[in-house]
């Protein structure tokens, strides 16, 4: 908003499950142009809009609602984009033509099952700490995923080349996340959607394992463009000058 000279506000505000609907009717009366919504609202939004796009319910996740002049809100989901977006600029000699590894069932994880899935990746294996909801939402999606058991997460690792991790074990306040990365491919690439800590433990062991790790602060800042985009006007761009900015801040 300071780079583009733009009188506007992006404000967080902590809304309780059981208040969603009527902190979506505040939106509208207040005048907002739009939201963003994560963890835990992602997938409960979705029957309080209006509408989806057709990729945001394909997903079955909202990240982004954009709130039109009739004040009718329109749900979308940029997190697949986003986390692409950031696994090729921070990896850019990663290659979706290998299996990858998913651990996390949430909404973060649909949207990045399906980026993964749309980029050609031949196998995927989603990992879930409780294996039913993983089962469903392998079924919800369809294409190339295979569920795996948690107590197996360690060896399902084998050959793969890329591990993604999308659940909040390991954030700060949270369980750490424990798993062993020796089957990787000695090539793979890790990438922890976490960005607080920025350098979870996760990343440390893969980068001492000689693994390339791959932070979330760029899906945060590569998902938040379309929504800018359609609130504000502008396209922003990504650029080490935002995410020093966004570091210091």
């Amino acid at each position: 908003l300071r780079r583009y000279a733009i009188d506007g506000a992006f404000v967080p505000m902590a809304v309780p499950p059981d208040h969603l609907a009527a902190g979506l009717h505040g939106l509208r009366a207040l005048g907002f142009r739009g939201a963003n919504v994560t963890v835990p609202h992602k997938e409960a939004v979705i029957p309080l809009l209006d509408r989806c796009d057709a990729h945001a319910a394909r997903i079955g996740a909202v990240n982004t609602i954009v709130i039109a002049p009739d004040g009718t809100m329109e749900g979308r989901n940029t997190d697949g984009s986003g986390f692409l977006e950031n696994l090729r600029a921070q990896a850019p000699a990663w290659n979706p033509d290998r299996s990858a590894v998913v651990l996390g069932a949430g909404g973060a994880a649909r949207a990045v099952l399906v980026a993964l899935s749309d980029a050609g990746c031949p196998e995927i294996r989603l990992i879930n700490r409780t294996r039913a909801r993983a089962e469903r939402l392998a079924a919800d999606l369809g294409g190339p995923i295979r569920v795996v058991d948690w107590t197996d997460r360690a060896e399902s690792c084998a050959g793969a080349g890329l591990l993604v991790n999308t659940s909040s074990l390991g954030m700060a306040g949270q369980p750490p996340l424990e798993i062993g990365l020796d089957a990787l491919s000695p090539d793979a690439v890790v990438n922890d959607i976490v960005y607080t800590p920025l350098q979870t433990p996760l990343l440390a062991a893969a980068a001492a394992c000689g693994l390339h790790a791959v932070d979330g602060l760029g899906m945060l800042l590569h998902q938040a463009k379309p929504g800018f985009q359609a609130w504000f006007g502008v396209e922003p761009t990504v650029d080490p000058a935002l995410r020093t900015a966004v570091l210091a801040g």
